[in-house]
C-alpha cells in the first residue's frame, strides 16, 4: 500500500499527459481535453492508436481546439495512423474551432497519402473553413505542388474564394510559389480575377516582391494596368512596398508609368513617400515618369518627400522637373509642409533648390508661420536666415504673427530672433495677443519671457478675456501663479461676465493630467488676491466675485462639472449656499442632475437647501437627482432631509420626484433603484400630476414592468383615472408594453374596464398591440370585444379605422359583431373604406360585411370610398357588389356612388359603376345628373346645363325614328325645324333666327331648362 501511494504521489508531479498513460480511464483528458489516442495520433503510433480504440477510446473525441484524434494524424503525416481511424469510422468530415475539417490539415502540411485515404470518404473536397478556405488554398499558400495536383484531380473547384474573394491563386502568387501558379493556370485558374478589394494575383505578387510570378503573369498575358478598388495598379503597389525588381519588370512590359488612382495619386508619389521607395523612385524618373504630376489634393510627389521628410528623393525630383513652388489645393508648397513637419534637412535642400519662402499658404500663413506654430525652432532659425530682411510681424489672414504661433506651441524666440525688434502686444483678428497664446499653452518660459520683455497682462481680446482667463481654463497653475504674481487683474470680467475664476472652476484638471490638488491650490490663491484687492473679508469678496453679473457662478460650474475639491474651496467664502444661476438653480441643484454625489455631500454638509425650486419648473434638487436615476445623490438628499413629506414635493406640473423617476426609467440607469429609495421614504403613489396621472400611470404608458409591480406592491390602490378618464390599463395597452398589462391584470380593480369608455381593448388593437388585445382577452373573456366608446364604437370599428389587419383577425376570431354600427351608423367596413384600408375591406368582406348598409346621413361604405378618391377601395368593394340598388344607393343628398365618381374624376370607377348598372339619370338634390356632377361647383353645373338645353344635337341613328315620331305627332312645329341628316338642306332649319330656340325645345320635349329632362 505504502509503494503504491508512493508510485501516486510521483505520478502527481508529472504533467496530466504522462498521468492519463496510466491512467485506467482510456478517455481520460488532460487540462487541453487532449485523450491518450490524440498523443497517439500526433506521435504516428497507429498500433497504440488501434489498440486504444479497440480498448473502448472515442475515436472521435475532441479537444479544447476541437481538433479529433484525425486532424492530429494528418498533422503529422502518418498514413497508417489515418488508416486505422478511418478503419473505425473516424469522421472526415469533423471541424476544428476553426472549421477547418482533416482534408484542410492534410492540404496544409502537404499530407498527399493521408489526403488520398480520406478523399473516398468525402462527399465535396470544396469544404470551406471558417475563412471561407478550401483545401486547395491551403496547398496552394503552403506551395505544394503534389498536393495541389491531387486535389485539382479529385475535382476542387480551380477557382473557389474565400469570404474575401480571394483565390488559390491569389496565395500562391503572393507566396511566390511559381509551380504552383503553372499547376493552377493549366487546370484553368482565371489569371484576372479579383477579392472583394479588386487585387489580381498580378497585384498580390508585387505587393510581396515576387518577381519570378510576376514574370510568369507578365508571360500569361495578364492585364498590368488592372486597378484595385482605390485604383491603383500593380506598379502602384509595388512603388508603395519598395519593390524596385518588381518595379523594373512591369516597366519593361509596358506598364503605365503615370497611372492615376481615385485620389489622384500616381506609382511616383507612393515612390516618393513609401518607407523603401528610394530605389522605385530613381527607377521612375529615369523612364520618365512625370515628376509635376497633382493628386486630387494638389499635391505633387514633391509634397510627398516633404511630408515624410525624403530629402534625397526630394532632390532627385527637383532634378527631374519637379516644381518647386507648386502649391497644394490649401495653398501650401512642399516648404510649408516641410515647415510643418520638422523636416530640417528637406527645408535645407528645398531653399537651396531655390524655393520661395515668402509664399503664402494655408490662412495666408509662410512657412515661417508654419514652423512657429508647429514649435520646430530649428526650421524657424533656417526660414528666418533665408529671409535677412523680414519683417518679423509679418502677420496671415487672421492677423497672427510669428510670435503668436511660437507662443502657442511653446516655442522660445529668444535665440530665433533676439537680433530683430519684435512687437508683444500685436493683436490678431480676435484681439489675442503673444502671452495669451503662452498662458494657453501652459509653456512657463514662454510666459515668463513675455512678460520680462514688457507684455501688457491686462489685453483683452474681443471676448474681452485677458491671458488670466486663458490659463485658468486650460488648468496651467504655474502660468496662472506666475500672471497673478505680476498683478493680474483676477476680477476682470469678459462679455458674459465670467471671472477666470469661472473658467477654473469649469475646467477638468483630468483632460489637461493634472491633479485635482493643483486646481484648488490656485483657487486658493485667486481669493487670497481678491481679500488683498478688496480689504474686505474673505467671504465678502468672494461672494461678491461670485455674483459678478455671469450666467453661473464659479461655485454652480465646479458644482455642474463635479469638481468637488473646488467646490469645497469656493464654499468656504460663500455665505449663501443657495444662490442661483440666470435659470434659478442652485449649486445643489446642478450636482443632483449631473449625479456628483461628492459634491452633493459637500453641499449638504455645508447646510445647502434641499427644497428649493428653480425658475423654470419649480423643479427641487430631488426632481433633479430622480430625472437621470442618481441613487446616491438621492439617498444623501433623503437621509439629509428634517422632513419625510419632501419625498413629494411637486414642480410646475404637479410631478413628484417620483414620477420623474419612473417616466425615465431604465434599469441600467439606476431609476430602479431610485424609485425603491423613494418608496421606503414613503413616497405617495396617488398624487397625480396636471394631467391627472399617477406614478402608475407613467411606468404603464412607459413600459417599466419591474416599477410598475414595485408601485403596485406598496399597497391597494383603487384605478385611479386622469383627466381623459384613463387608466393605467389604458396607456399600458395603447403603447403596446404586454409585460405591464399582465402586471396590471394581477389586480382585482384592473380586470374591470373602467373610465374613459374607449376601452384598454380599444387602446390596443388601434395600434395593432396583438399580444396586448390576446392578454385582454385571454384574461377578461370573449365578451369584451363587443364593448362600445362614448360614440357607440366597437373595437373592431378602431381596428379597421387604423387598418390593423391582425388585430381584426382576432376579435373576429373572438366573435365581435362585423357590422355592428356605431351612433352615427357608420359600421367598420365604412370606417376602413373612407380611410382607404384596402387590406381591412377585403378582410371584413370575407367575414360578412354588409355593404347595404348605411349611415345617418344615408352614405354607403361605396359613397365613402368614392367620396374619399380611393379607387383601389372602390373596385374591392364593387367586385363584391351584384345588385343595381346597392349601386344607386342616394345619400341624403340624393347622390349616388356614381355622382361622386364623376366629381372627383375616378374614370375606372365610373366605368365600373355604369357597367354594374349605374343610374347616369339619377339627380341629386340640385337636380344634377351625374354628367353635371363633373362640373367643379354647382354653379358651373348650372350654366352647363344651361348651355346644354340651348345647343341643338344630332341624334344617333338608333333615336332618328323615335324622334321624327315625336315631331310628326306634334303639328305644330314644322319637321324642317328640327336638323338631323336626314333632312341637311331644309330652308327653314337653315339659320331660322326665329325658330332655333324653339326647335331645341322640340329636341327636348320639354320647355324646362332642366338637365335630367334634357336627357
Amino acid at each position: 500500500m505504502k509503494l503504491g501511494t508512493l508510485v501516486l504521489l510521483q505520478l502527481e508531479d508529472e504533467p496530466p499527459l504522462v498521468q492519463a498513460c496510466y491512467h485506467e480511464d482510456v478517455n481520460y483528458q488532460d487540462s487541453e481535453k487532449r485523450s491518450p489516442l490524440h498523443s497517439a495520433c500526433y506521435c504516428g503510433e497507429s498500433e497504440i492508436a488501434d489498440l486504444l480504440i479497440q480498448s473502448g477510446a472515442r475515436v472521435n473525441t475532441k479537444d479544447n481546439k476541437w481538433l479529433t484524434p484525425l486532424h492530429r494524424a494528418c498533422c503529422s503525416k502518418s498514413e497508417e495512423t489515418v488508416e486505422v481511424l478511418l478503419r473505425h469510422q473516424a469522421d472526415v468530415n469533423a471541424r476544428d474551432k476553426n472549421w477547418q475539417t482533416p482534408l484542410h490539415v492534410a492540404a496544409a502540411n502537404n499530407a498527399v497519402r493521408c489526403a488520398e485515404l480520406l478523399v473516398p470518404s468525402l462527399t465535396n473536397v470544396n469544404v470551406s473553413d471558417r475563412a471561407g478556405r478550401t483545401s486547395l488554398h491551403h496547398a496552394a499558400f503552403n506551395g505544394h505542388k503534389e498536393m495541389t495536383k491531387l486535389l485539382l484531380e479529385k475535382g476542387a473547384t480551380i477557382n473557389a474564394f474565400d469570404k474575401k474573394d480571394r483565390r488559390a491563386i491569389h496565395w500562391a502568387a503572393y507566396m511566390g510559389h511559381v509551380e504552383v501558379v503553372k499547376i493552377l493556370v493549366e487546370h484553368g485558374a482565371e489569371l484576372n480575377c479579383r477579392d472583394k478589394q479588386m487585387y489580381t494575383p498580378l497585384h498580390a505578387a508585387a505587393a510581396s516582391g515576387q518577381v519570378s510570378v510576376v514574370k510568369l503573369l507578365l508571360e500569361l498575358g495578364v492585364e498590368y494596368d488592372a486597378v484595385n478598388i482605390h485604383g491603383n495598379t500593380a506598379l502602384h503597389i509595388a512603388c508603395l512596398n519598395g519593390q524596385d525588381v518588381v518595379v523594373t519588370e512591369l516597366l519593361s512590359y509596358g506598364a503605365s508609368i503615370n497611372a492615376c488612382n481615385h485620389r489622384g495619386l500616381t506609382p511616383l508619389h507612393y515612390a516618393a513617400s513609401s518607407t523603401h521607395g528610394g530605389i522605385c523612385l530613381e527607377i521612375l524618373v529615369t523612364e520618365g515618369a512625370n515628376a509635376r504630376n497633382q493628386c486630387m489634393d494638389g499635391r505633387t510627389p514633391l509634397h510627398m518627400t516633404a511630408l515624410h521628410g525624403r530629402f534625397t528623393r526630394a532632390q532627385t525630383l527637383i532634378e527631374h522637373g519637379a516644381e518647386i513652388d507648386a502649391c497644394d489645393k490649401n495653398g501650401n508648397t512642399s516648404l510649408h509642409i516641410a515647415a510643418r513637419y520638422g523636416h530640417e534637412l528637406l527645408i535645407n535642400t528645398l531653399l537651396e533648390q531655390g524655393a520661395d519662402p515668402m509664399r503664402r499658404g494655408t490662412s495666408g500663413m509662410l512657412p515661417v508661420h508654419v514652423a512657429a506654430l508647429n514649435g520646430h525652432t530649428d526650421c524657424m532659425k533656417r526660414l528666418l536666415s533665408a529671409m535677412p530682411q523680414l519683417n518679423i510681424d509679418i502677420t496671415d489672414d487672421c492677423g497672427r504673427t510669428c510670435l503668436h504661433g511660437a507662443a502657442c506651441s511653446g516655442t522660445c524666440l529668444h535665440g530665433a530672433a533676439c537680433s530683430r525688434k519684435l512687437n508683444i502686444d500685436i493683436t490678431d483678428d480676435c484681439g489675442r495677443t503673444c502671452l495669451h497664446g503662452a498662458a494657453c499653452s501652459g509653456k512657463v518660459d514662454c510666459v515668463e519671457l513675455l512678460l520680462k520683455t514688457g507684455a501688457n497682462i491686462s489685453q483683452l481680446d474681443v471676448e474681452g478675456r485677458t491671458p488670466l482667463h486663458y490659463a485658468a481654463a486650460h488648468i496651467n497653475f504655474q502660468c496662472v501663479s506666475i500672471l497673478l504674481d505680476t498683478g493680474s487683474n483676477v476680477n476682470i470680467t469678459d462679455r458674459r461676465g465670467c471671472t477666470p475664476l469661472h473658467y477654473a472652476a469649469a475646467s477638468d484638471p483630468d483632460a489637461k493630467s493634472q491633479k485635482q490638488s493643483d486646481l484648488h491650490l490656485y483657487l486658493y490663491k485667486f481669493l487670497g488676491i481678491i481679500a488683498a484687492f478688496h480689504k474686505k473679508l474673505l467671504d465678502a469678496a468672494a461672494t461678491d466675485l461670485l455674483r459678478s453679473g455671469a450666467r453661473y457662478s464659479p461655485a454652480h460650474l465646479a458644482a455642474y462639472n463635479g469638481h468637488s475639491d473646488a467646490l469645497n474651496v469656493l464654499l468656504g467664502c460663500i455665505m449663501n449656499l443657495d444662490i442661483r444661476d440666470y435659470h434659478g438653480r442652485t449649486m445643489l441643484d446642478l450636482a443632483c442632475y449631473k449625479g456628483h454625489h461628492e459634491c452633493v455631500e459637500t453641499l449638504l454638509l455645508q447646510g445647502a437647501t434641499i427644497l428649493v425650486q428653480d425658475g423654470q419648473t419649480r423643479r427641487t434638487p430631488l426632481h433633479a437627482a430622480a430625472l437621470n436615476g442618481h441613487t446616491e445623490c438621492l439617498r444623501l438628499l433623503l437621509e439629509t432631509a428634517d422632513d419625510n413629506n419632501i419625498v413629494d414635493c411637486t414642480d410646475s406640473f404637479d410631478r413628484t420626484p417620483l414620477m420623474h423617476a419612473v417616466s425615465n426609467g431604465h434599469a441600467a440607469n439606476g431609476h430602479e433603484e431610485c424609485v425603491d429609495a423613494m418608496l421606503h421614504n414613503g413616497a405617495d403613489i396617488s398624487i397625480q400630476d396636471s394631467l391627472g396621472r399617477t406614478s402608475l400611470h407613467l411606468a404603464a404608458a412607459c413600459g417599466q414592468v419591474a416599477i410598475l409591480g414595485a408601485l403596485l406592491l406598496t399597497g391597494p390602490l383603487p384605478s385611479i383615472e386622469d383627466r381623459r378618464g384613463y387608466c393605467p390599463l389604458h396607456l399600458a395597452c395603447y403603447n403596446g408594453h404586454d409585460g405591464c398589462v399582465e402586471v396590471l391584470l394581477e389586480y382585482e380593480q384592473h380586470k374591470v374596464f373602467s373610465g374613459n369608455l374607449f376601452s384598454p381593448l380599444h387602446c390596443a388593437v388601434i395600434n395593432g398591440n396583438d399580444s396586448c388585445t390576446e392578454i385582454l382577452i385571454e384574461t377578461l373573456g370573449d365578451s369584451i370585444v363587443n364593448c362600445t366608446d362614448t360614440k357607440g364604437r366597437s373595437a373592431l370599428h378602431a381596428a379597421a379605422f387604423s387598418d390593423q389587419c391582425e388585430s381584426m383577425q382576432l376579435l373576429l376570431t373572438h366573435g365581435v359583431s362585423v357590422n355592428y354600427c356605431d351612433k352615427t351608423g357608420k359600421s367598420p367596413v365604412m370606417l376602413a373604406a373612407a380611410n382607404g384600408h384596402a387590406a381591412a375591406v377585403e378582410l371584413l368582406l370575407e367575414n360578412g360585411a354588409d355593404l347595404s348598409f348605411v349611415d345617418c346621413d344615408k352614405n354607403s361604405a361605396l359613397h365613402f370610398a368614392c367620396a374619399h378618391e380611393h379607387e383601389n377601395v372602390a373596385l374591392l368593394l364593387l367586385d363584391k357588389i351584384d345588385d343595381s340598388g346597392t349601386i344607386n344607393l342616394p345619400n341624403a343628398e340624393q347622390k349616388t356612388p356614381l355622382h361622386l365618381a364623376c366629381k372627383y374624376g375616378l374614370v375606372s370607377i365610373v366605368q365600373d359603376l355604369i357597367s354594374k348598372g349605374g343610374n347616369v339619370l339619377a339627380v341629386d338634390e340640385n337636380g344634377h345628373s351625374p354628367a353635371l356632377a363633373c362640373a367643379p361647383t354647382n354653379r358651373v353645373a348650372e350654366c352647363l346645363a344651361i348651355v346644354l338645353a340651348h345647343m341643338p344635337f344630332s341624334q344617333p341613328p338608333n333615336n332618328t325614328f323615335q324622334r321624327r315620331n315625336r315631331s310628326e305627332s306634334s303639328p305644330s312645329a314644322p319637321f324642317g325645324a328640327t336638323r338631323t341628316l336626314d333632312n341637311p338642306g331644309s330652308p327653314a332649319g337653315i339659320g331660322s333666327p326665329a325658330g332655333s330656340v324653339q326647335d331645341v325645345k322640340e329636341h327636348s320635349g320639354s320647355y324646362q331648362s332642366s338637365d335630367s329632362e334634357f336627357y
